[in-house]
C-alpha cells in the first residue's frame, strides 16, 4: 500500500489545504497595512493650514486697500476749513509766502532775495468790510486827478486782476461809484479777440483795466499794454468762486499771475512807481 502511494502523494488533496499556512501570513500584512493607513492623515491636515494662511494673506491686501481708501476721505476740503473759522483777509505776507514757495523750485537763493517785495509798495489790504468802489476810493483818494492826467495809449493806471471773465463784469459792475469819467476795458479772452483789444488800446485812452492774467499777459507780449504808466495793481484776492477757491487757489491762475509779475511788475514796485493792493 504504502509503494502504491509513490512519491507525488499530495497531489491528490485540495488546493487550498496546502496553500492555507500562505494566504494566512498575506492576510497578516494586509491587515497592518491598512492599519497605518488609518493611523497616518497627516497630508490632508497639512493641505487644511496651507489655506488658512492664503486666506489670511487677502485679509491683509484687504486692510491696506481700506485705510488708503480712509486717507482720502480724510483729505481736508476748502469748505470744511471755512466751517471751522471764519475766512481771513488776504495781506502782503500772504503774497510773499506764495511767491517764495513758487520760486524755490529753480531759483536760487540770491535770485529768491531778488525776488523779494518792499514793504512800501503794497497798499493797506481789504479787511473784508469794503465794497470794491469804497476800497478804490481808499488806495487812491486822488484818482480824479489822477484821470485827468493820464493821455497815453496803449496803457491803463489802474489793473484788477481776477480770476475769470464774469468776474471782470461784476466788479466792472461794482465800481460805478468810483470810476465816474473813467474809460474802463474788459482785458479777458472771453468773446473778445486779442487783435480787436489791441486795435482798442491804439486808439483810445484807457484808464482802468479789468481782466484775467492771462489775458493781460498776452497783450504784454504782443506790445498792446504798456505797464510803465501802470500806478496800481490790485488783486482780486479774497472773493471766492461756488468751489469756494480764492484767485491764488485755483493753479492755472496762481502760474498766471507769477508770470505777469515778471514781466515788468517787480521792478517797477522796487522803483516804487507801482502800488500793490489785495481787494
Amino acid at each position: 500500500m504504502a509503494d502504491d502511494l509513490g512519491d507525488e502523494w499530495w497531489k491528490g488533496q485540495p488546493a487550498g489545504a496546502a496553500s492555507s499556512p500562505d494566504a494566512s501570513d498575506g492576510d497578516g500584512q494586509g491587515d497592518t497595512e491598512m492599519t497605518q493607513q488609518e493611523t497616518t492623515p497627516i497630508p490632508a491636515t497639512s493641505k487644511k493650514t496651507k489655506q488658512v494662511k492664503e486666506c489670511f494673506l487677502t485679509e491683509r491686501k484687504e486692510t491696506k486697500e481700506e485705510a488708503k481708501k480712509t486717507r482720502k476721505r480724510k483729505k481736508k476740503k476748502i469748505s470744511d476749513v471755512l466751517a471751522k473759522s471764519e475766512p481771513k483777509p488776504g495781506t502782503p505776507e500772504d503774497l510773499q509766502k506764495l511767491m517764495k514757495d513758487y520760486y524755490s523750485r529753480n531759483r536760487s537763493v540770491i535770485e529768491l532775495e531778488e525776488l523779494n517785495l518792499p514793504d512800501s509798495c503794497f497798499l493797506k489790504a481789504n479787511d473784508l468790510t469794503h465794497s470794491l468802489s469804497s476800497y478804490l476810493k481808499e488806495i487812491c483818494p486822488k484818482w480824479v486827478k489822477l484821470r485827468k492826467n493820464h493821455n497815453e495809449k496803449k496803457s491803463v493806471l489802474m489793473l484788477i486782476v481776477c480770476s475769470s471773465a464774469i468776474r471782470a463784469l461784476e466788479l466792472m459792475r461794482s465800481m460805478t461809484a468810483f470810476k465816474g469819467d473813467s474809460k474802463v476795458m474788459k482785458l479777458f479772452a472771453k468773446h473778445i479777440k486779442i487783435q480787436e483789444q489791441v486795435k482798442l488800446l491804439e486808439k483810445r485812452v484807457v484808464h482802468l483795466g479789468v481782466g484775467t492774467p492771462g489775458r493781460i499777459k498776452e497783450l504784454i507780449k504782443q506790445g498792446g499794454l504798456n505797464l510803465n504808466p501802470l500806478k496800481f495793481l490790485v488783486f482780486d484776492w479774497n472773493w471766492r468762486d461756488q468751489k469756494l477757491r480764492r484767485l491764488m487757489d485755483i493753479p492755472e491762475i496762481r502760474k498766471e499771475v507769477f508770470e505777469l509779475l515778471e514781466m515788468g511788475v517787480f521792478s517797477l514796485c522796487k522803483s516804487e512807481s507801482l502800488k500793490l493792493g489785495l481787494f
